[in-house]
């Protein structure tokens, strides 16, 4: 068998050829892959959701999707999730909000009554550094130092205690998570009260 001579041409075509082959495997994985991991997420949110309703036996009545501007004119987007019980009776809201926390975006998903109090929340997505800003997914539960449960943002300052800002303990070494926390869960009150409910 005769040698292939090693050129500019040939080394582009061999090049060439293997990305193709390789780009044609990546796209067959993924597509592969896909359906699971959006199954996954799903049902992530759907035991999101009832988490922070703290209600097992809920329906998700209606979606809403809301669009507001911070205060720098960036667009932000809010889904609300209405649930009611199994009598139909409304129970509130789980609302999905993001902002930038010290590691990137912090995704979290907030449950209010119908008259606003937190329910509870459980954080979606993060990329706070772990054994600090990560210790958010607890720090602001029920019983805990920064306890935000029960408290409404209407009549609350749910903002950290550090320069006299509210009435909640920031996570220790975590001040930039902490207040991006308490904006993510000011900014979903926000949308789910502007969002009417049927």
């Amino acid at each position: 068998m005769k040698k292939i001579e090693s050129s500019l041409l040939n080394m582009v075509l061999v090049l060439t050829g293997v990305a193709v082959i390789m780009g044609g495997i990546l796209a067959y994985v993924n597509h592969l892959t896909s359906g699971p991991i959006n199954e996954q997420k799903e049902k992530a949110l759907a035991d999101g959701i009832k988490s922070v309703m703290v209600c097992e036996d809920l329906t998700v009545a209606k979606t809403d999707t809301v669009k507001q501007n911070d205060p720098k004119g960036k667009e932000l987007t809010y889904v609300i999730y209405q649930a009611t019980d199994k009598d139909g009776k409304d129970l509130g809201a789980a609302v999905e909000s993001t902002t930038s926390g010290f590691g990137g975006d912090l995704r979290v998903l907030v449950g209010f009554d119908p008259v606003g109090n937190i329910l509870g929340y459980t954080l979606l997505e993060h990329a706070e550094t772990p054994g600090l800003g990560a210790k958010a997914d607890k720090w602001f539960q029920k019983g805990e130092k920064g306890d935000i449960i029960g408290k409404n943002p209407d009549t609350d300052k749910l903002a950290v205690t550090k320069g006299g800002e509210g009435d909640i303990d920031a996570i220790t070494a975590s001040t930039i998570t902490s207040r991006a926390f308490l904006l993510a869960v000011n900014n979903a009150f926000k949308a789910y009260k502007a969002t009417p409910v049927e």
